[in-house]
């Protein structure tokens, strides 16, 4: 083999190796993987608020209003097997973020933890304002004088409405602008990559001058968010801006994933299982996610979610999310994405 070509070999591998070490690093505060673990009851464990109290909680995840009996799912906290995960402290969080903007950027389950934490800091600090500027929901504490948002964009590259139809293009992203001059950036990106009929928003795929009818949805997905990475290595200054990405959050639509019976779902479940592992499939965004981002020159902090979103099948609205549908997808508040918010605090306590 070609002396030079084993020696530009050997420096790709060092700088891949040495990029995925930077995101296990960004993932691990102090040495611990915050994300390896189980849910531990405790009776005595108690959210940070009431549902009742929180005037931003939203129909669809205000399980208790809509009727839930059970209050079971609440008395979980999430214990990492190495070490103990830190409660939320919200004027600590907003004495730490005093001037800065916050910005959530996603679908509906970064809908589901940008009102988690509007909840938790509203319980520390009741005085706050939100406002709807056009698409860009903005929740304001002047005392802080900081700012919590969020931007819907499901596929955070670009979805356009052209001749032919809705079309997806996964190279490209012209709404960036909008994410800039933050100090704090969250994304996720994945559940709608898997709608169909009705619930899918593109009618075609377009990479370069090349349109698709039909693609593989993870290559897709791939594509789309490699064109995310790439365009956060080139526009954010990480000196200036910390960059989080929510990893892929479980659906419970089939309970012979946990060992249930056939035909069942997350409907009726008031127990996780047990940690800390999950009997069920993989999630194929997961470890896509997680390649995109180990390539990043300046990798992005990964919340890692997906094992311990496993392991609550008893975390969702169910039939109690203010539809006639089940909703296996999201998560009741105050719940799950409380936790998610330990874990950003900590993240960013440690960054």
């Amino acid at each position: 083999m070609n002396p030079g070509f084993c020696l530009l070999l050997l420096c790709a591998l060092s700088i891949f190796f040495s990029s995925a070490a930077a995101a296990e690093r960004a993932a691990t505060p102090n040495g611990c993987n915050l994300f390896i673990g189980s849910w531990v009851r405790e009776d005595a464990y108690l959210p940070l608020y009431q549902s009742s109290s929180c005037p931003f909680i939203g129909e669809g995840f205000d399980c208790q209003r809509n009727g839930r009996p059970d209050t079971d799912y609440l008395k979980y906290r999430w214990k990492p097997a190495e070490c103990d995960l830190l409660r939320f402290d919200g004027r600590d969080f907003l004495e730490r973020n005093r001037g800065k903007k916050i910005l959530f950027v996603g679908d509906s389950l970064s809908n589901n933890m940008w009102r988690s934490l509007l909840c938790m800091i509203h319980a520390a600090v009741p005085d706050g304002n939100l406002s709807q500027p056009q698409d860009l929901f903005t929740y304001h504490v002047p005392a802080y004088v900081v700012s919590i948002s969020r931007l819907k964009n499901p596929f955070l590259v670009d979805l356009k409405r052209e001749k032919v139809g809705k079309v997806l293009k996964l190279d490209s992203i012209t709404t960036g602008g909008k994410w800039k001059g933050m100090d704090v950036l969250i994304f996720n990106s994945y559940h709608w990559w898997n709608h169909r009929g009705r619930l899918q928003s593109w009618d075609y795929f377009q990479v370069g001058n090349e349109t698709r009818k039909y693609m593989d949805r993870m290559e897709a997905y791939e594509i789309a968010m490699t064109t995310w990475a790439k365009w956060i290595d080139s526009n954010i200054n990480p000196a200036k801006t910390a960059v989080f990405f929510l990893g892929v959050s479980a659906v419970h639509v089939n309970s012979m994933d946990w060992g249930g019976t056939a035909g069942g779902t997350c409907r009726g479940e008031t127990q996780p299982v047990e940690g800390p592992s999950y009997p069920g499939p993989s999630v194929p965004g997961e470890s896509i996610i997680r390649a995109v981002i180990s390539k990043m020159q300046n990798p992005a902090h990964l919340l890692d979610i997906t094992l311990l979103t496993q392991l609550r099948k008893d975390g969702h609205p169910s039939t109690f999310a203010g539809i006639n549908l089940s909703d296996c997808s999201h998560w009741c508040l105050a719940g799950v994405p409380d936790t998610w918010n330990d874990i950003l605090y900590t993240m960013l306590l440690d960054s």
